[in-house]
């Protein structure tokens, strides 16, 4: 198989952290959301309108594209602040609006701000696709459709000359890796129902997440549900077959995660980076696939399959409420200062037990996350092998750090 076209690759960001996190692990674009009309108002409420402006300016310091995501239900109470973003996207030189709401497609064409339409829009054929090439220039498809179906689309855009509002050829994006709903697209109405926490407003509680039992409702028999949480799948993950995704003539790989820490965006990130390029240099093989899913499995998961690409009707379960990661991180201290003429970090530890020769991660808002095997350690000025709760430590580190970046020490999931 040769494949020449090589896809855009593009990574959540749901904070600073994890916007440097995707620029270091390879994105060559970035998606963001900012107040409540994002599907993920509940969990990460960090950037702002006020922010879009330095996330822009970032952005383009690193020459990758920005888009940000307005793709919840709007109301009309909801139209001025809309309004206010798309504009302050428009001026901010955004990329582009993901969205899937008619009067925000109206509010961008008004301004003159690209488009593309959200995985909410449930676009799950060619004629769809036609239709939205008047006001777009990019689809996200449902995540429901089969690899098959897929390479159908982008080769009718082929062969129909299907171009967008830009005049380019129409852009296929899909999701690759991450969270997956049980619902159509992950247009889901049980978290309102039983919360009234509207999941397509970005409340969503997870309770599809829970285990369950079940009711005869006539012979009054209860059957509590073996091992399975039988409404929450397991995560999306193509990193085995990410050339035949290619192959298909996919133009986005989404990578899900805009509620993920940024050790997560950048491992994800990184991984699906080397897969893409593997692939284009012919050094794409199954002994690299082992080592990336190694690298995914560390990091949040719910457990992994290759979601409906593969023609599968119903999905695979998880068998735990949370994730599965290999590794976890447990908080200790936050940077109190940084020594920059001898690259030297300062914490102070408020919990736990810090040792030489473990594993380290520290998350700052400027540099992402940076993983590094403790080698040296200064305890209260004196040079020692551990420290604990209480004590000001200091250690050799590259990156200049700011007050209050974070200290974590990585563990396996057997502790």
């Amino acid at each position: 198989m040769s494949i020449t076209k090589k896809p855009l690759l593009l990574s959540p960001v749901g904070s600073f952290e994890s916007l440097h996190a995707a620029i270091r692990g390879g994105a060559d674009a970035i998606y963001f959301g900012v107040e409540q009309l994002n599907m993920r108002t509940k969990s990460i409420p960090t950037i702002t309108i006020d922010d879009i402006a330095e996330v822009a300016d970032i952005c383009k310091q690193n020459t990758i594209k920005v888009y940000l995501t307005l793709n919840t239900v709007v109301y009309d109470y909801d139209m001025q602040l809309a309004r206010k973003i798309i504009t302050e996207c428009k001026i901010q030189g955004i990329d582009a609006v993901i969205a899937s709401d008619f009067a925000v497609f109206e509010m961008c064409k008004s301004i003159g701000m690209p488009l593309h339409i959200s995985t909410q829009a449930n676009v799950s054929n060619i004629e769809s696709v036609s239709f939205f090439a008047q006001m777009a220039d990019v689809v996200v498809l449902a995540r429901e459709l089969t690899l098959k179906q897929v390479a159908h689309i982008t080769s009718e855009i082929k062969r129909r000359d299907l171009c967008g509002v830009s005049g380019d050829l129409m852009k296929i994006e899909t999701f690759v890796h991450g969270a997956l709903c049980m619902a159509v697209s992950g247009k889901c109405y049980l978290s309102l129902h039983e919360k009234n926490a509207s999941a397509n407003r970005g409340a969503c509680v997870q309770n599809c997440r829970r285990p369950y039992q079940v009711t005869d409702l006539e012979t009054g028999n209860e059957l509590l549900i073996d091992n399975e949480y039988i409404m929450s799948p397991k995560d999306l993950c193509t990193i085995e077959f990410v050339d035949e995704l290619m192959d298909a003539g996919i133009d986005v790989f989404k990578i899900e995660g805009r509620s993920k820490s940024a050790e997560y965006v950048y491992t994800t990130t990184k991984s699906y980076r080397e897969a893409i390029d593997a692939v284009i240099d012919g050094s794409y093989t199954q002994e690299k696939m082992q080592t990336w899913l190694s690298e995914l499995d560390k990091v949040y998961n719910r457990g992994f399959w290759e979601g409906y690409f593969m023609g599968r009707k119903l999905g695979e379960w998880t068998k735990n409420p949370g994730s599965i990661a290999t590794e976890k991180k447990i908080y200790l201290a936050k940077a109190t200062k940084y020594y920059p003429n001898i690259n030297v970090a300062e914490f102070l530890l408020e919990t736990g037990t810090i040792r030489t020769g473990e594993e380290l991660m520290i998350i700052g808002r400027n540099t992402g996350s940076d993983k590094i095997i403790l080698e040296e350690l200064i305890v209260n000025g004196v040079k020692q092998s551990e420290a604990n709760k209480g004590d000001k430590i200091t250690f050799p580190f590259p990156k200049p750090l700011k007050s209050n970046d974070k200290l974590y020490k990585i563990i396996s999931d057997n502790g």
